[in-house]
């Protein structure tokens, strides 16, 4: 197999550092509730509905995130562990183009095909 599984892990390491990053920052700008914008001609109604819309797409945006991260924290995982590579469901290797363009993949293809087909589709 010629991937070479170091740099993947620096990859996934970065990755992760980054991810860690972007939640701290998402976390450094939550406004707090007494902080209020002023001049609005609908008062308080509208402030309270940009603030819940504001606070509905934060949380979206961090569970991303953090389920984004969660995957690059499993695949470090399984460096520790010496299962890198091969898919969570059937055990056998990853195509490693597969891997090159998404090291945190933990199914192959054919399990990732299987697992979509019981889904709907996000769009």
């Amino acid at each position: 197999m010629t991937t070479n599984f170091k740099q993947l892990r620096s990859r996934l390491k970065s990755e992760q550092k980054r991810l860690l990053g972007e939640l701290e920052q998402l976390k450094a700008n939550i406004r707090p509730s007494e902080v209020r914008r002023e001049g609005s001609p609908f008062g308080k109604r509208e402030e309270e509905a940009t603030e819940s819309f504001e606070f509905e797409k934060r949380l979206a945006v961090e569970k991303q995130v953090r389920d984004h991260l969660a995957e690059v924290e499993h695949a470090l995982d399984k460096f520790k562990k010496g299962t890198y590579g091969l898919c969570d469901s059937c055990g056998q290797p990853i195509a490693t183009d597969r891997l090159e363009a998404l090291p945190q993949a933990s199914l192959c293809v054919n399990c990732k095909a299987k697992n979509a087909k019981g889904r709907p589709s996000p769009g």
